[in-house]
């Protein structure tokens, strides 16, 4: 069931966002006078369609629901009867080709703006970006965070909830930021300046900058009760139920459930004798940690089995925080976070690229679509944001000059519109076939990633 729930999600989160970027070059290709043959959702064998008449555009739905295409009259691609010729791509204005081709990126960077706007009015419940201890050595430590302080803005922009907090700072650190000013209030709402100093090395990737950062939410002393038990998980396989007590693991008395958490991360794949009360019974229960890799390169684990602790509720209201917008304070917000995902994604590439960030923050198709899972899982809101990043992504990476790509015809269009006719077709035939070669190089590294991670 978790495959086939994975499996759907991703289906619908590609089938989306490479449908409404089909959908740009269509609607704007219709609207400069391109003639448009074909229509499809999906690729593949067309298991529906609907033409009006035979001279309009077929509208169709095809088997295979990863995205979609559109067929537009077009002398490249076969004989056109002269009544079509005005109406097809290549006879077009520079302006009009340059026009079609640029509406999918764009389509997909007004759709994120869109999904981003959504999740604003409709709001997220989330913690209050307030800061535990912090370890020795991390950078959290060094620019002296202290515990029971909360998180106000990074770099000026507000951080209302945790996860948008450490969002910023991600994307702070991974920009490439040598310094991020952190804004501060402690219990007593004074606030103050925190400045982190970031090293060579410590942005190499996401999960590295996450760990050198070192923050950790604020955790209050609670008592081993346990609250939610996800679906899939150790704790659901060992009988856990909400509102079990544990009273003792191996054997040791658990009074904190913190306590509780770093015995299990200690125990990755090794089971735990555990003693619970559940209904004023005591009852011994055996779990096993699943093992979760938290250093790709060092191949460490750690144990999670799935399960949080039970909050009271007065406790619950204090710490967290329902984040909602106006419907009109919400739209430049959402430009601000499609700008912010762009540029960032931008300057990843960039940092790859030059070296200076690893090959491994690539993600492939086995990462997005457990992000994908995860996300509906979770429920709406982190599925909408996790639609509004990749369709970012998938609008910036279309945009980048390579052959195959929006981007790459975008650049033949410059170089036409510099030297005043179009560059020579077996010019672009052969950077056709380069784009095509690196392209596939570039999805095979990511599959080839996605597999270590996954499997090794």
């Amino acid at each position: 069931m978790a495959f086939l729930h994975t499996l759907f999600y991703f289906f619908l989160a590609i089938g989306l966002l490479v449908s409404i970027h089909e959908f740009g070059h269509f609607w704007v290709a219709r609207k400069v006078g391109v003639k448009v043959l074909i229509f499809s959702v999906g690729f593949g064998k067309i298991l529906w369609s609907y033409q009006k008449s035979p001279t309009d555009t077929r509208y169709a739905f095809s088997a295979i629901p990863l995205g979609g295409y559109v067929k537009m009259v077009d002398e490249r691609e076969g004989e056109v009867s002269p009544k079509d010729l005005p109406f097809a791509f290549n006879r077009q204005a520079l302006w009009a080709r340059s026009a079609i081709v640029a509406a999918g990126p764009v389509f997909n960077l007004v759709l994120a703006v869109l999904l981003f706007w959504s999740v604003l009015v409709i709001g997220e419940a989330d913690f209050r970006p307030i800061i535990g201890v912090a370890e020795q050595g991390t950078l959290a430590a060094q620019a002296g965070f202290a515990d029971g302080e909360e998180i106000i803005a990074v770099n000026g922009k507000t951080s209302p909830t945790w996860t948008e907090a450490m969002g910023l700072l991600m994307a702070a650190g991974m920009d490439g930021d040598q310094s991020i000013q952190v804004t501060v209030k402690n219990p007593a709402d004074e606030q103050r300046e925190r400045v982190i100093t970031l090293a060579e090395g410590d942005a190499e990737s996401p999960d590295k900058l996450y760990q050198h950062f070192g923050f950790k939410p604020w955790s209050p002393k609670l008592k081993p009760i346990i609250g939610t038990v996800l679906p899939d998980s150790a704790a659901l396989a060992a009988g856990l139920k909400t509102g079990d007590v544990l009273l003792s693991a191996d054997a040791i008395p658990l009074d904190d459930w913190l306590q509780w958490v770093g015995i299990v991360k200690k125990h990755p794949g090794s089971p735990i004798s555990l003693m619970i009360e559940r209904d004023g019974v005591a009852m011994p229960i055996t779990i096993i940690p699943n093992a979760v890799v938290t250093d790709p390169q060092s191949q460490q684990k750690e144990g999670k089995i799935g399960a949080s602790v039970l909050f009271p509720d007065e406790l619950r209201k204090k710490i967290s925080v329902d984040y909602v917008l106006p419907p009109w304070e919400a739209i430049p917000i959402a430009f601000e976070t499609t700008y912010y995902n762009a540029s960032g994604t931008l300057k990843m590439i960039g940092k790859i690229i030059i070296g200076k960030a690893s090959v491994k923050n690539l993600s492939g198709p086995l990462s997005i679509a457990e992000y994908a899972g995860k996300s509906a899982e979770v429920g709406l809101v982190p599925f909408l944001k996790f639609l509004g990043l990749i369709s970012v992504s998938l609008g910036v990476l279309n945009l980048l000059p390579i052959p195959v790509l929006d981007g790459g015809h975008l650049l033949f269009f410059a170089l036409e519109a510099i030297f005043g006719r179009p560059m020579p077709e077996r010019v672009q035939m052969a950077f056709q076939q380069l784009g095509m070669l690196l392209l596939f190089a570039v999805m095979v590294l990511a599959l080839v990633l996605d597999m270590q991670r996954k499997f090794f």
